[in-house]
């Protein structure tokens, strides 16, 4: 749980700092470390539905995923 609430921390930071050296706006840059990472969360759980949907689709093809070729 630290390394979540660390990394949010993070994120949120960058967020801001992106925000504001963009803007010049420590109020937008506040915004954007807030509503950015909302939305990235959401955009992620539908990133993992798709990628479930695509394992699954492998698996019934043949049994199992396809392995990366070495360069």
């Amino acid at each position: 749980m630290t390394k979540t609430i660390t990394f949010a921390a993070v994120h949120m930071s960058v967020a801001f700092t992106v925000g504001y050296a963009l803007s010049g706006s420590a109020l937008v840059g506040g915004v954007i470390a807030l509503i950015e990472p909302a939305i990235n969360t959401v955009a992620y759980f539908f990133h993992e539905k798709l990628w479930e949907r695509i394992r699954q689709q492998h698996h019934a093809g043949d049994g199992r995923m396809a392995q990366p070729q070495a360069a």
